[in-house]
Protein backbone atom coordinates (compact mmCIF):
# COMPACT_ATOMS: atom_id res chain seq x y z
CA UNK A 1 0.00 0.00 0.00
CA UNK A 2 1.67 3.16 -0.99
CA UNK A 3 2.13 5.84 1.70
CA UNK A 4 -1.20 8.57 1.77
CA UNK A 5 1.43 11.23 2.33
CA UNK A 6 3.02 10.83 -1.12
CA UNK A 7 -0.80 10.89 -2.26
CA UNK A 8 -0.99 14.18 -1.43
CA UNK A 9 2.04 15.85 -1.65
CA UNK A 10 3.32 13.96 -5.48
CA UNK A 11 0.13 12.60 -6.91
CA UNK A 12 1.96 13.06 -10.73
CA UNK A 13 4.64 10.79 -9.58
CA UNK A 14 2.03 7.88 -8.90
CA UNK A 15 0.58 8.87 -12.36
CA UNK A 16 4.00 8.49 -13.85
CA UNK A 17 4.23 5.18 -12.30
CA UNK A 18 0.82 4.13 -13.65
CA UNK A 19 1.02 5.39 -16.91
CA UNK A 20 4.40 2.97 -17.23
CA UNK A 21 2.13 0.44 -16.00
CA UNK A 22 0.00 0.59 -18.94
CA UNK A 23 -2.81 0.60 -15.91
CA UNK A 24 -5.14 4.07 -17.33
CA UNK A 25 -8.20 2.54 -15.34
CA UNK A 26 -5.83 2.87 -11.76
CA UNK A 27 -5.94 6.77 -12.35
CA UNK A 28 -9.75 6.55 -11.43
CA UNK A 29 -8.89 4.92 -8.27
CA UNK A 30 -6.03 7.26 -7.58
CA UNK A 31 -8.59 10.48 -7.97
CA UNK A 32 -11.11 9.12 -5.87
CA UNK A 33 -8.40 8.16 -3.07
CA UNK A 34 -7.61 12.16 -3.44
CA UNK A 35 -10.95 13.28 -3.12
CA UNK A 36 -12.20 10.84 -0.44
CA UNK A 37 -8.59 12.15 1.68
CA UNK A 38 -9.50 15.81 1.19
CA UNK A 39 -12.97 15.02 2.32
CA UNK A 40 -11.55 13.04 5.31
CA UNK A 41 -9.48 15.68 6.22
CA UNK A 42 -12.00 18.42 5.97
CA UNK A 43 -14.88 16.10 8.59
CA UNK A 44 -11.73 15.70 10.97
CA UNK A 45 -11.16 19.33 11.31
CA UNK A 46 -15.18 20.16 11.36
CA UNK A 47 -15.44 17.19 14.12
CA UNK A 48 -12.33 18.69 16.14
CA UNK A 49 -13.79 22.33 15.76
CA UNK A 50 -17.21 21.06 16.88
CA UNK A 51 -15.38 19.20 20.14
CA UNK A 52 -13.54 22.56 20.97
CA UNK A 53 -16.88 24.10 20.79
CA UNK A 54 -18.05 21.77 23.17
CA UNK A 55 -15.67 22.09 25.73
CA UNK A 56 -16.03 26.28 25.20
CA UNK A 57 -19.80 26.41 25.28
CA UNK A 58 -19.28 24.65 28.77
CA UNK A 59 -17.42 27.15 30.23
CA UNK A 60 -19.62 29.94 28.34
CA UNK A 61 -22.71 28.43 30.30
CA UNK A 62 -20.87 28.81 33.57
CA UNK A 63 -20.09 32.31 33.13
CA UNK A 64 -23.51 33.28 31.73
CA UNK A 65 -25.33 32.02 35.06
CA UNK A 66 -22.01 33.39 37.33
CA UNK A 67 -23.23 36.80 35.71
CA UNK A 68 -26.98 36.03 36.02
CA UNK A 69 -27.78 35.95 32.08
CA UNK A 70 -30.03 33.85 30.36
CA UNK A 71 -27.80 30.37 28.88
CA UNK A 72 -30.88 29.25 26.82
CA UNK A 73 -29.54 29.76 23.38
CA UNK A 74 -26.29 28.10 24.71
CA UNK A 75 -27.61 25.24 25.85
CA UNK A 76 -29.71 24.20 23.01
CA UNK A 77 -26.43 24.89 21.21
CA UNK A 78 -24.73 22.58 23.43
CA UNK A 79 -27.58 19.97 23.25
CA UNK A 80 -27.27 19.70 19.34
CA UNK A 81 -23.70 19.61 19.24
CA UNK A 82 -23.57 15.58 20.09
CA UNK A 83 -25.66 14.79 17.20
CA UNK A 84 -23.63 16.53 14.85
CA UNK A 85 -20.14 15.10 16.30
CA UNK A 86 -21.67 11.66 16.03
CA UNK A 87 -22.55 12.09 12.47
CA UNK A 88 -19.18 13.56 11.47
CA UNK A 89 -17.45 10.74 13.41
CA UNK A 90 -19.21 8.62 11.20
CA UNK A 91 -18.72 10.10 7.73
CA UNK A 92 -14.94 9.99 8.86
CA UNK A 93 -14.65 6.48 9.03
CA UNK A 94 -16.61 5.54 5.89
CA UNK A 95 -14.05 8.03 4.79
CA UNK A 96 -11.11 6.71 6.04
CA UNK A 97 -12.54 2.82 4.81
CA UNK A 98 -12.92 4.42 1.26
CA UNK A 99 -9.36 5.97 1.62
CA UNK A 100 -7.76 2.81 2.17
CA UNK A 101 -9.87 0.60 -0.24
CA UNK A 102 -8.50 2.61 -2.74
CA UNK A 103 -4.97 2.83 -1.44
CA UNK A 104 -5.44 -1.04 -1.35
CA UNK A 105 -6.03 -0.96 -5.20
CA UNK A 106 -3.10 1.04 -6.32
CA UNK A 107 0.00 -0.76 -7.08
CA UNK A 108 3.27 -0.29 -5.78
CA UNK A 109 5.68 2.60 -6.92
CA UNK A 110 8.19 1.08 -9.90
CA UNK A 111 11.54 0.87 -8.96
CA UNK A 112 13.79 3.26 -11.51
CA UNK A 113 15.61 0.23 -13.39
CA UNK A 114 12.00 -1.64 -14.28
CA UNK A 115 11.97 -1.73 -18.17
CA UNK A 116 8.95 0.02 -19.85
CA UNK A 117 7.07 -2.69 -21.76
CA UNK A 118 3.75 -4.18 -22.74
CA UNK A 119 3.91 -7.17 -21.72
CA UNK A 120 6.52 -10.51 -21.08
CA UNK A 121 7.80 -10.42 -24.63
CA UNK A 122 9.80 -6.71 -23.65
CA UNK A 123 11.20 -8.35 -20.23
CA UNK A 124 15.08 -7.81 -20.70
CA UNK A 125 17.59 -10.53 -20.15
CA UNK A 126 20.30 -9.79 -17.64
CA UNK A 127 22.42 -12.97 -17.27
CA UNK A 128 22.73 -16.58 -18.78
CA UNK A 129 24.21 -19.29 -17.85
CA UNK A 130 24.76 -23.05 -19.05
CA UNK A 131 24.47 -24.37 -22.48
CA UNK A 132 21.69 -26.23 -23.77
CA UNK A 133 22.94 -29.85 -24.57
CA UNK A 134 22.54 -31.63 -27.80
CA UNK A 135 19.98 -33.88 -28.21
CA UNK A 136 20.32 -36.41 -30.74
CA UNK A 137 16.89 -38.24 -30.30
CA UNK A 138 13.42 -36.69 -29.77
CA UNK A 139 12.27 -35.95 -26.23
CA UNK A 140 8.87 -37.41 -25.33
CA UNK A 141 6.98 -34.84 -23.15
CA UNK A 142 7.16 -35.33 -19.92
CA UNK A 143 3.61 -36.11 -19.05
CA UNK A 144 3.61 -39.69 -21.61
CA UNK A 145 7.13 -40.51 -20.26
CA UNK A 146 5.62 -40.38 -16.28
CA UNK A 147 3.18 -42.29 -17.28
CA UNK A 148 5.31 -44.30 -19.33
CA UNK A 149 7.46 -44.78 -16.31
CA UNK A 150 4.05 -45.73 -14.52
CA UNK A 151 5.41 -42.57 -12.01
CA UNK A 152 2.13 -40.38 -12.59
CA UNK A 153 -1.57 -41.36 -12.63
CA UNK A 154 -3.33 -38.06 -14.38
CA UNK A 155 -6.59 -40.07 -15.14
CA UNK A 156 -7.51 -41.28 -11.82
CA UNK A 157 -6.42 -37.98 -10.04
CA UNK A 158 -8.67 -36.52 -12.70
CA UNK A 159 -11.37 -39.02 -11.21
CA UNK A 160 -10.65 -37.98 -7.89
CA UNK A 161 -10.12 -34.67 -8.04
CA UNK A 162 -10.82 -33.15 -11.75
CA UNK A 163 -8.54 -31.53 -13.93
CA UNK A 164 -5.44 -30.14 -12.81
CA UNK A 165 -4.27 -33.09 -10.21
CA UNK A 166 -2.01 -35.83 -10.56
CA UNK A 167 -1.22 -38.76 -8.45
CA UNK A 168 2.77 -38.60 -7.91
CA UNK A 169 3.96 -42.50 -7.56
CA UNK A 170 7.28 -44.05 -6.69
CA UNK A 171 10.80 -42.00 -7.93
CA UNK A 172 8.42 -39.04 -8.94
CA UNK A 173 7.58 -38.67 -5.49
CA UNK A 174 11.08 -39.27 -4.12
CA UNK A 175 12.74 -36.26 -6.90
CA UNK A 176 9.98 -34.34 -5.61
CA UNK A 177 11.27 -34.37 -2.33
CA UNK A 178 15.04 -34.42 -3.71
CA UNK A 179 14.09 -30.83 -5.06
CA UNK A 180 12.14 -29.60 -2.29
CA UNK A 181 14.68 -31.06 0.42
CA UNK A 182 18.23 -29.40 -1.59
CA UNK A 183 16.03 -26.10 -1.87
CA UNK A 184 15.62 -26.25 2.20
CA UNK A 185 19.07 -27.48 2.60
CA UNK A 186 20.56 -24.92 0.55
CA UNK A 187 18.31 -22.04 2.23
CA UNK A 188 19.29 -23.36 5.69
CA UNK A 189 23.14 -22.91 4.68
CA UNK A 190 22.16 -19.43 3.80
CA UNK A 191 20.67 -19.05 7.14
CA UNK A 192 17.64 -18.61 6.39
CA UNK A 193 15.24 -20.30 8.87
CA UNK A 194 12.27 -22.54 7.74
CA UNK A 195 9.09 -22.12 7.89
CA UNK A 196 6.13 -24.75 7.53
CA UNK A 197 2.89 -22.25 7.60
CA UNK A 198 -0.68 -22.50 7.88
CA UNK A 199 -2.24 -23.44 4.51
CA UNK A 200 -5.55 -21.35 4.98
CA UNK A 201 -5.76 -17.84 5.50
CA UNK A 202 -8.00 -15.20 6.21
CA UNK A 203 -9.27 -12.45 4.14
CA UNK A 204 -8.16 -9.55 6.30
CA UNK A 205 -4.50 -11.54 6.29
CA UNK A 206 -5.06 -11.95 2.59
CA UNK A 207 -5.54 -8.37 1.95
CA UNK A 208 -2.57 -7.09 3.46
CA UNK A 209 -0.12 -9.08 0.77
CA UNK A 210 -2.15 -9.06 -2.61
CA UNK A 211 -4.77 -7.53 -4.22
CA UNK A 212 -7.32 -9.84 -3.73
CA UNK A 213 -9.26 -7.67 -6.36
CA UNK A 214 -7.16 -9.05 -8.69
CA UNK A 215 -5.66 -12.00 -7.28
CA UNK A 216 -8.74 -13.89 -6.11
CA UNK A 217 -10.19 -15.17 -8.86
CA UNK A 218 -7.14 -18.00 -8.98
CA UNK A 219 -7.60 -18.64 -5.34
CA UNK A 220 -9.87 -21.23 -4.16
CA UNK A 221 -12.13 -20.06 -1.05
CA UNK A 222 -13.62 -22.51 1.44
CA UNK A 223 -17.78 -22.13 1.65
CA UNK A 224 -18.96 -20.18 4.90
CA UNK A 225 -15.84 -20.03 5.94
CA UNK A 226 -13.30 -16.80 6.43
CA UNK A 227 -10.83 -18.64 4.84
CA UNK A 228 -8.36 -19.26 1.47
CA UNK A 229 -6.34 -21.82 0.70
CA UNK A 230 -2.52 -20.67 0.32
CA UNK A 231 -1.51 -19.81 -3.57
CA UNK A 232 1.75 -19.67 -2.41
CA UNK A 233 3.68 -19.93 1.35
CA UNK A 234 4.70 -15.98 0.73
CA UNK A 235 1.32 -14.84 1.85
CA UNK A 236 1.28 -16.91 4.97
CA UNK A 237 4.94 -15.56 5.90
CA UNK A 238 4.59 -11.71 4.82
CA UNK A 239 1.16 -11.67 7.02
CA UNK A 240 3.21 -13.72 10.07
CA UNK A 241 3.65 -9.87 11.97
CA UNK A 242 0.71 -8.03 10.81
CA UNK A 243 -0.07 -5.34 12.94
CA UNK A 244 3.08 -5.79 15.20
CA UNK A 245 6.20 -3.95 15.83
CA UNK A 246 9.11 -6.03 14.67
CA UNK A 247 12.02 -5.64 16.98
CA UNK A 248 14.91 -3.80 14.74
CA UNK A 249 17.74 -5.83 16.23
CA UNK A 250 15.64 -9.13 14.71
CA UNK A 251 16.91 -7.66 10.95
CA UNK A 252 17.09 -8.93 8.59
CA UNK A 253 14.25 -11.61 8.83
CA UNK A 254 15.63 -14.49 6.80
CA UNK A 255 12.62 -17.18 6.09
CA UNK A 256 12.26 -20.15 4.16
CA UNK A 257 9.06 -21.37 3.86
CA UNK A 258 8.17 -25.10 3.04
CA UNK A 259 4.09 -25.68 1.90
CA UNK A 260 2.05 -26.83 -1.05
CA UNK A 261 0.02 -23.92 -2.85
CA UNK A 262 -3.33 -24.64 -4.25
CA UNK A 263 -4.31 -22.22 -7.23
CA UNK A 264 -7.50 -22.66 -9.27
CA UNK A 265 -5.47 -20.93 -12.26
CA UNK A 266 -4.06 -24.08 -14.85
CA UNK A 267 -3.70 -24.69 -18.43
CA UNK A 268 -1.54 -26.00 -21.52
CA UNK A 269 1.72 -24.15 -21.87
CA UNK A 270 4.03 -24.53 -24.62
CA UNK A 271 3.85 -27.98 -26.28
CA UNK A 272 2.57 -29.74 -23.87
CA UNK A 273 -1.33 -30.17 -23.30
CA UNK A 274 -0.95 -32.67 -20.15
CA UNK A 275 1.63 -32.28 -17.31
CA UNK A 276 2.99 -30.63 -14.52
CA UNK A 277 4.00 -27.58 -14.99
CA UNK A 278 0.88 -25.88 -14.33
CA UNK A 279 -1.29 -27.24 -11.74
CA UNK A 280 -3.72 -26.47 -8.71
CA UNK A 281 -1.82 -28.19 -6.33
CA UNK A 282 1.88 -28.07 -6.37
CA UNK A 283 4.90 -27.81 -3.44
CA UNK A 284 7.60 -25.11 -3.42
CA UNK A 285 10.13 -23.59 -0.92
CA UNK A 286 10.62 -20.00 -1.07
CA UNK A 287 12.91 -17.06 0.03
CA UNK A 288 11.37 -14.23 2.15
CA UNK A 289 13.09 -11.31 3.90
CA UNK A 290 12.24 -8.93 6.39
CA UNK A 291 14.37 -6.19 6.11
CA UNK A 292 15.59 -2.31 6.40
CA UNK A 293 14.71 -0.03 3.89
CA UNK A 294 18.27 0.71 2.67
CA UNK A 295 18.86 -3.28 2.36
CA UNK A 296 16.63 -4.24 0.10
CA UNK A 297 18.14 -3.52 -2.75
CA UNK A 298 21.05 -5.66 -1.39
CA UNK A 299 19.07 -8.59 -0.61
CA UNK A 300 17.02 -8.55 -3.70
CA UNK A 301 20.08 -9.71 -5.32
CA UNK A 302 20.85 -11.90 -3.00
CA UNK A 303 17.50 -13.44 -3.39
CA UNK A 304 18.04 -14.16 -7.33
CA UNK A 305 22.01 -15.40 -6.49
CA UNK A 306 20.11 -17.90 -4.08
CA UNK A 307 17.93 -18.99 -7.33
CA UNK A 308 20.43 -19.14 -9.80
CA UNK A 309 22.84 -20.79 -7.17
CA UNK A 310 19.98 -24.26 -7.34
CA UNK A 311 19.60 -24.57 -10.47
CA UNK A 312 22.93 -23.86 -11.37
CA UNK A 313 23.83 -26.55 -9.30
CA UNK A 314 21.20 -28.83 -11.07
CA UNK A 315 23.30 -27.94 -14.03
CA UNK A 316 20.27 -26.84 -15.83
CA UNK A 317 21.17 -23.41 -18.30
CA UNK A 318 18.92 -20.48 -17.12
CA UNK A 319 18.55 -17.12 -17.85
CA UNK A 320 17.58 -13.92 -15.85
CA UNK A 321 14.94 -11.33 -17.00
CA UNK A 322 14.13 -7.94 -15.61
CA UNK A 323 10.25 -8.33 -15.88
CA UNK A 324 8.98 -5.05 -17.43
CA UNK A 325 6.04 -2.84 -16.08
CA UNK A 326 3.53 -4.25 -18.09
CA UNK A 327 4.16 -7.88 -16.86
CA UNK A 328 5.58 -7.02 -13.16
CA UNK A 329 1.70 -7.15 -11.41
CA UNK A 330 0.47 -4.93 -8.93
CA UNK A 331 2.75 -5.97 -5.57
CA UNK A 332 6.37 -5.42 -6.74
CA UNK A 333 8.37 -2.51 -7.20
CA UNK A 334 11.30 -4.89 -9.15
CA UNK A 335 11.08 -8.47 -10.36
CA UNK A 336 13.55 -10.80 -11.87
CA UNK A 337 12.32 -14.01 -13.35
CA UNK A 338 14.64 -17.18 -13.69
CA UNK A 339 13.75 -19.36 -16.31
CA UNK A 340 15.09 -22.44 -17.23
CA UNK A 341 16.02 -23.42 -20.62
CA UNK A 342 12.93 -26.98 -21.79
CA UNK A 343 14.49 -28.67 -24.33
CA UNK A 344 11.45 -30.17 -25.65
CA UNK A 345 9.66 -26.55 -25.67
CA UNK A 346 13.32 -24.80 -26.95
CA UNK A 347 12.56 -21.66 -25.32
CA UNK A 348 13.37 -21.00 -21.54
CA UNK A 349 10.06 -20.68 -19.07
CA UNK A 350 10.00 -19.08 -15.74
CA UNK A 351 11.01 -21.14 -12.86
CA UNK A 352 12.22 -18.72 -10.29
CA UNK A 353 9.98 -15.05 -9.45
CA UNK A 354 12.00 -12.66 -7.06
CA UNK A 355 11.05 -9.60 -6.01
CA UNK A 356 11.60 -6.65 -4.29
CA UNK A 357 8.30 -5.36 -2.61
CA UNK A 358 9.70 -2.42 -0.40
CA UNK A 359 7.22 -1.20 2.03
CA UNK A 360 3.96 -2.13 0.27
CA UNK A 361 2.94 -5.36 1.88
CA UNK A 362 3.78 -4.18 5.33
CA UNK A 363 2.15 -0.80 4.78
CA UNK A 364 -0.63 -2.92 3.79
CA UNK A 365 -0.50 -5.32 6.57
CA UNK A 366 0.34 -2.76 9.41
CA UNK A 367 4.07 -3.69 10.62
CA UNK A 368 6.77 -1.51 11.89
CA UNK A 369 9.69 -2.09 13.21
CA UNK A 370 11.84 -0.33 15.95
CA UNK A 371 12.65 0.12 19.09
CA UNK A 372 10.19 0.23 22.50
CA UNK A 373 10.42 3.86 22.93
CA UNK A 374 11.90 4.64 19.99
CA UNK A 375 11.29 5.84 16.49
CA UNK A 376 9.61 3.23 14.44
CA UNK A 377 10.22 2.64 10.29
CA UNK A 378 8.09 0.46 7.94
CA UNK A 379 10.22 -2.35 6.93
CA UNK A 380 11.21 -3.54 3.17
CA UNK A 381 9.88 -7.29 2.41
CA UNK A 382 11.39 -9.24 -0.48
CA UNK A 383 10.28 -12.97 -1.69
CA UNK A 384 11.66 -15.29 -4.10
CA UNK A 385 11.10 -19.01 -5.01
CA UNK A 386 14.10 -21.29 -4.03
CA UNK A 387 12.39 -24.05 -5.84
CA UNK A 388 8.55 -24.84 -6.98
CA UNK A 389 8.93 -28.69 -8.04
CA UNK A 390 6.01 -28.35 -10.64
CA UNK A 391 8.46 -26.44 -12.85
CA UNK A 392 11.39 -28.22 -11.04
CA UNK A 393 10.10 -31.64 -12.02
CA UNK A 394 9.54 -30.52 -15.86
CA UNK A 395 12.78 -28.85 -16.13
CA UNK A 396 15.01 -32.30 -14.64
CA UNK A 397 12.62 -35.02 -17.10
CA UNK A 398 13.15 -32.95 -19.96
CA UNK A 399 17.02 -31.63 -19.74
CA UNK A 400 18.01 -35.39 -17.96
CA UNK A 401 15.48 -37.38 -20.03
CA UNK A 402 17.90 -40.20 -21.83
CA UNK A 403 16.53 -41.65 -25.24
CA UNK A 404 15.93 -45.82 -23.66
CA UNK A 405 13.10 -43.12 -21.23
CA UNK A 406 14.77 -43.12 -18.23
CA UNK A 407 15.65 -39.98 -16.50
CA UNK A 408 19.65 -38.98 -15.04
CA UNK A 409 19.31 -38.08 -11.26
CA UNK A 410 21.04 -35.08 -11.54
CA UNK A 411 24.50 -34.97 -9.11
CA UNK A 412 23.33 -33.25 -6.55
CA UNK A 413 20.03 -34.82 -6.03
CA UNK A 414 21.60 -38.25 -5.82
CA UNK A 415 21.94 -38.01 -1.71
CA UNK A 416 18.17 -38.39 -2.10
CA UNK A 417 18.48 -41.39 -4.18
CA UNK A 418 21.57 -43.68 -2.17
CA UNK A 419 22.78 -46.39 -5.04
CA UNK A 420 20.86 -44.48 -7.63
CA UNK A 421 21.84 -42.68 -10.33
CA UNK A 422 18.95 -42.82 -13.02
CA UNK A 423 14.68 -43.29 -12.77
CA UNK A 424 13.71 -46.11 -15.00
CA UNK A 425 10.09 -46.66 -13.85
CA UNK A 426 7.75 -47.08 -11.30
CA UNK A 427 5.57 -49.64 -8.89
CA UNK A 428 3.76 -52.57 -10.74
CA UNK A 429 1.15 -51.33 -12.65
CA UNK A 430 -2.13 -51.63 -11.54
Amino acid sequence: MLDIRLVREDPDRIRRDLAKRRAPEKDKVLDAVIEADKAWRKALADADALKRRRNEITKEIAAAKKEGQSADKLRKEAAELPKKIDALDREIDALAGKVRDGLLRLPNLLDESVPVGKDDSENVEVARWGAPRTIDFELRSHGELLEALRLADFERARKVAGAGFVYLLGDLVRLDQALLGFALDHMIKQGFTAVFPPLLMRRAAYEGVVDLADFENVMYKVDEEDLYLIATSEHPIGAMFMDEVIDADRLPLTLAGLATQFRREIGAHGVDTKGLFRMHQFNKVEQFVFCRPEESRGWHEKLRANGEAIYRALEIPYRVVNVCTGDIGTVAAKKYDIEAWFPRQAAYREVISCSNCTDYQARRLNIRAGKVGGDKFVPHTLNATAMATSRGLVAVLENYQNPDGSVTIPKVLRPYFPGQDAIRGGPPAT
